[in-house]
C-alpha cells in the first residue's frame, strides 16, 4: 500500500502537468488516498492489539488457573469469548469492521486458549494436532457467522500448522489436510476477500513442495515440477480464457512459479544430476525466470516478476557455486548469459515504445 500510494503520488503530478487531470482532480485524489491510509492503518493496529490481548488473556488465565476453582475458570472462559463476539456483532452494526475483525480475533483466540486449558483441567488426553483443528474450526466458523475475513484467515493458519503437525508425526502425505484446505478457501470465496486467496495458495504450495520431500523417500521432486508447470500453465491460460475471474489467475501466478522454481533446485542440487541433466535444469530454469520477468512487465504482475528475478538471482548464483571449479567456463557462460538478458532488454524497451506510440495514435 505505501508503495503503491507513493507510484500515485508521483504519477498525479505527472497526470496533472500533461493536462489529463486538473489540478482540483488531483488534490482530491490525493486526499482520498490519504484518508484511506489512515483507516488501513488503524485497522492494523487494531488486529495488532487483537493478538496482544489474546495472548494476554491466555498468558493471564494460565498464570492463575491452579489458583482458581473449577468454576471460575469455566466462567472466565466463557465470559470473554461471549464478551468478545457479542462485541465484535455490535462493532459490525456500528460499522466499525476493522475493531469488530480485531474482537473476532479475540473470540477466536480465547476459543483456543479454552480448549487447551480445559483439556488440561480435565486431564484430557489425545492427539495434540487434534486440538488445533477444533480451534481452526472454531475460529471458521466464527468468521462466516459474523463475516470476518481475518477470523477465517487465522483457521486456515491454525489448519496450515495442524497439517503439518500431522506430517511430522506420521511421516508421510497427510492428505486430510485437503478437504480442510477446500473448506477454508471455499470461505474465503463466499466473503470474496482476496488476501485469503493468498494464504490459500501459500498453503496449498507448501503442501505440493512438501510432496517432493515425502514420496519416495525425497525422490520425488520431478512430480513437483510437472505439478508447477502445469498450474503455471493454468495460471496463464486462464487469464486469457476466462477474464471473468481475472482477480484469481494473477494472484496465484507466483505461486506456481514458485513451486516450480523450488523443484528446479531440488532437481539440480538436491539430487544427484548428471551433467547434462544439469545443464538442461540450469536452462530450463533460467529461461523459465526471464520468461516470469517478462510475463510480468507485460501483464502488470509484479508477484510473477518479483518471483522471476528472485528465482534468477538464486539460479545464477547456485550456478556460480556448483561450477566455481571452472572459471573460465564459468565467465563463459556468465557472458553468454549477460549479452541473452541485455538483448532481452533491448527488445522489451523496443516493444514499450512501441505499444506507447500505438496508445498515443
Amino acid at each position: 500500500m505505501w508503495s503503491y500510494k507513493n507510484r500515485i503520488e508521483r504519477d498525479l503530478l505527472r497526470w496533472r502537468d500533461n493536462g489529463w487531470v486538473t489540478t482540483d482532480g488531483a488534490a482530491a485524489i490525493a486526499a482520498d488516498l490519504k484518508s484511506q491510509g489512515g483507516t488501513r492503518i488503524a485497522n492494523v493496529l487494531s488486529t495488532l492489539a487483537a493478538v496482544l490481548i489474546g495472548f494476554a488473556v491466555m498468558s493471564f488465565v494460565a498464570a492463575n488457573w491452579q489458583d482458581m476453582p473449577k468454576w471460575l475458570r469455566l466462567g472466565v472462559i466463557f465470559s470473554f469469548l461471549w464478551m468478545s463476539f457479542i462485541g465484535a456483532a455490535m462493532l459490525f452494526r456500528q460499522g466499525q469492521n476493522g475493531f469488530a475483525h480485531a474482537a473476532t480475533l479475540v473470540g477466536s483466540a480465547t476459543f483456543g486458549a479454552g480448549i487447551m486449558l480445559i483439556s488440561q483441567m480435565y486431564h484430557m488426553d489425545g492427539n495434540p494436532p487434534d486440538a488445533l483443528l477444533l480451534w481452526s474450526g472454531g475460529a471458521l466458523v466464527a468468521g462466516l457467522l459474523l463475516r470476518s475475513p481475518p477470523s477465517v484467515g487465522f483457521a486456515m493458519v491454525l489448519a496450515a500448522i495442524w497439517g503439518g503437525m500431522e506430517t511430522g508425526q506420521r511421516d508421510e502425505v497427510f492428505w486430510h489436510f485437503l478437504p480442510v484446505w477446500a473448506v477454508i478457501s471455499a470461505a474465503f470465496y463466499w466473503l470474496k476477500w482476496p488476501p485469503g486467496l493468498h494464504l490459500s495458495s501459500l498453503a496449498m504450495t507448501l503442501f505440493i513442495i512438501s510432496l517432493g520431500a515425502i514420496l519416495g523417500r525425497g525422490h520425488k521432486f520431478e512430480l513437483v515440477l510437472v505439478i508447477g508447470l502445469a498450474l503455471t500453465a493454468l495460471c496463464i491460460a486462464g487469464e486469457k480464457l476466462q477474464p471473468h475471474m481475472h482477480r484469481v489467475w494473477p494472484k496465484a501466478l507466483p505461486y506456481a512459479l514458485i513451486i516450480t522454481f523450488v523443484s528446479l533446485l531440488a532437481l539440480q542440487f538436491g539430487e544427484l544430476p548428471t551433467l547434462n541433466e544439469f545443464v538442461m535444469y540450469s536452462i530450463v530454469a533460467l529461461a523459465l525466470a526471464l520468461a516470469a520477468i517478462w510475463w510480468g512487465v507485460s501483464s502488470s504482475n509484479s508477484g510473477a516478476l518479483w518471483v522471476g528475478y528472485i528465482a534468477f538471482s538464486i539460479e545464477v548464483l547456485a550456478i556460480y557455486q556448483k561450477t566455481v571449479g571452472s572459471l573460465m567456463g564459468t565467465s563463459l557462460f556468465f557472458l553468454i548469459a549477460g549479452l541473452i538478458v541485455a538483448a532481452l532488454a533491448v527488445i522489451a524497451m523496443k516493444l514499450a515504445n512501441r505499444n506507447a506510440k500505438e496508445a498515443l495514435s
